[in-house]
């Protein structure tokens, strides 16, 4: 594609889960110079660091996927530091473009940003109307400060930023540790070493009643690319899939995917997190064409079998 030609683009958490899809989609769309910064070589807290990133790669457009992040558990464990490093690294981030000049910069925010009892299905203007769910709301909210610098900077100085929210993401090389990952991996992963180990049941947190959306990594990763190519906007966009599950389905379903035929315990002095989670997606599909193409029995089988083939 044309828009990528002689492009210089800079994709922080380019090595990651989400961004080796982002990277992979950009070679595709014959984009030669990618620079994929690794936390060995730039502390992107770290403003000197930032600096020198951006001396050293010259981007014309900056994608920014990199964060710290983690399930329940995690959040309730770090709220300071998810809080201070995702919010130094994006606002950071952003005022170093600016001060560069580059095209344009793409920040990734999360649907961990809306306020906790949003009416379903989460519209972009529902962002301000209330304050987030409490094990996830440091994280959220830092996240939530770029669409504000994002909007004022365009207000002030004309950069051309856009943020975008996506709902929760799982797919092939997500994080499967046990002390950070997201429900899906977690959940899988519970599944199968019981099935390998022969345990009779599992358990899990909460009651099963909350729901959630998720979508696919890889059309995830399209969306964004597709952002990045058509959208010019401070206005915030969601990405997601349209569909609503419960934790009690997805661990059925998953059960049944995996072959585990054992209990499930729910233990109910854990955390459920926010009750309902669901986007409108109308807004991504208007302004930039996107609507996920996985279904999600399918990406999960694609999950299930990444996952299995990787343990053995």
């Amino acid at each position: 594609m044309s828009f990528w030609n002689n492009k210089r683009v800079l994709v922080t958490g380019g090595a990651g889960f989400l961004g080796s899809f982002v990277v992979e989609k950009l070679k595709k769309r014959d984009c030669r110079n990618i620079f994929i910064p690794r936390s060995k070589d730039y502390d992107l807290v770290n403003m000197e660091d930032v600096k020198r990133l951006y001396y050293d790669t010259k981007p014309d457009i900056v994608i920014h996927l990199g964060a710290k992040v983690g399930g329940i558990g995690a959040n309730q464990k770090n709220p300071g530091k998810y809080f201070y490093d995702n919010l130094m690294m994006g606002v950071q981030l952003i005022e170093q473009g600016r001060l560069n000049k580059i095209e344009k910069f793409v920040a990734l925010a999360t649907i961990c940003s809306y306020p906790k009892y949003t009416h379903v299905p989460f519209k972009e203007e529902d962002l301000w109307d209330g304050y987030p769910e409490e094990t996830n709301a440091p994280y959220g909210l830092a996240k939530k400060m770029l669409l504000v610098q994002s909007q004022a900077y365009r207000q002030q100085y004309g950069f051309n930023s856009i943020c975008l929210f996506p709902v929760n993401l799982y797919g092939p090389r997500d994080n499967f540790d046990p002390e950070s990952s997201h429900v899906i991996p977690a959940l899988i992963k519970k599944c199968i070493d019981a099935k390998n180990n022969n345990e009779d049941e599992i358990t899990i947190w909460g009651s099963g009643k909350p729901t959630r959306e998720f979508l696919y990594a890889e059309d995830a990763a399209e969306g964004i690319l597709l952002a990045t190519e058509y959208y010019n906007s401070s206005d915030p966009v969601n990405l997601g899939a349209g569909f609503e599950i419960s934790i009690k389905e997805l661990i059925e379903l998953i059960a049944k995917i995996t072959g585990f035929k054992g209990k499930i315990v729910w233990d109910t002095t854990k955390p459920d997190g926010q009750p309902r989670r669901c986007l409108d997606i109308t807004k991504a599909e208007r302004e930039f064409g996107f609507k996920a193409k996985t279904s999600f029995e399918e990406g999960l089988k694609k999950t299930i079998e990444w996952y299995d083939y990787k343990i053995i």
